[in-house]
């Protein structure tokens, strides 16, 4: 990402309309979800057919691979229907795809257009699992063998009911026991997969660095919109 493209710089007018993408902006965006997709899907795969449900394995001391399986919810967390989740994600997805064609269009800062590709491609790889997982995999077991891939439909469920594969977590260190309310307790014990930390990293470089085209990416749309119409309106009477 280059960060030296930052809101510093004075970028075109954002169009009023999706242009076709091309160009550098264009292409990266291209190569960074389609790398995030691969690298995403890449370690699910082998996690679900090679790990037993709430295996894991120690890298370092403050880094594990642990296997564990959720709805959708970012960092293992679950308390909502996976459909629900999985049709908000589409929607979210589409809604940016649109914001992303527009920054290409307008030649926006080339860190932006990254991080707006980072935020698509990591939302799209846990859409993913939410759709196909449960209906190529078999159900993930700790006591059985580790799932495996099977003719398309023949998996532990239907669309809409894959469940998202975590498996990053970084206990990085406990909190002494006199600590009050989070004593004994494992500091960031939150379990994430690639795409989670391709959304968050997007996000978090976004509003560090690119605040300012942020707000005028979100607030130009109805701007516009009212300049567009007063321009008609104007040209009806002059007619």
């Amino acid at each position: 990402m280059n960060l030296s493209q930052t809101d510093a710089q004075q970028p075109q007018p954002l169009s009023a309309a999706p242009a076709t993408p091309c160009g550098g902006r264009g292409v990266v965006a291209c190569l960074v979800i389609l790398a995030v997709l691969c690298i995403d899907q890449a370690l699910k795969v082998y996690v679900k057919t090679h790990f037993w449900l709430h295996e894991s394995y120690e890298v370092t001391p403050w880094w594990q691979i642990l296997f564990t399986e959720n709805r959708g919810m970012a960092f293992g967390m679950d308390f909502i229907g996976t459909a629900p989740l999985a049709i908000f994600r589409v929607a979210a997805v589409a809604g940016f795809v649109y914001l992303l064609l527009r920054a290409i269009a307008s030649r926006l800062p080339m860190g932006f257009i990254v991080c707006m590709a980072m935020i698509i491609a990591g939302a799209a790889g846990n859409i993913i699992d939410n759709l196909f997982y449960g209906l190529i995999f078999t159900e993930s077991s700790e006591f059985a063998a580790p799932a495996e891939l099977v003719a398309f439909g023949e998996g532990y469920g239907r669309m809409f009911e894959g469940r998202v594969v975590d498996m990053f977590y970084f206990p990085l260190f406990t909190w002494p026991d006199w600590v009050p309310l989070v004593g004994g307790r494992v500091f960031f014990n939150a379990i994430f997969n690639f795409a989670d930390a391709s959304i968050d990293c997007g996000a978090a470089a976004m509003l560090l660095f690119y605040h300012k085209t942020l707000g005028r990416v979100m607030g130009n749309g109805t701007k516009q919109e009212t300049e567009e119409h007063e321009e008609q309106t104007v040209a009806s009477s002059e007619a």
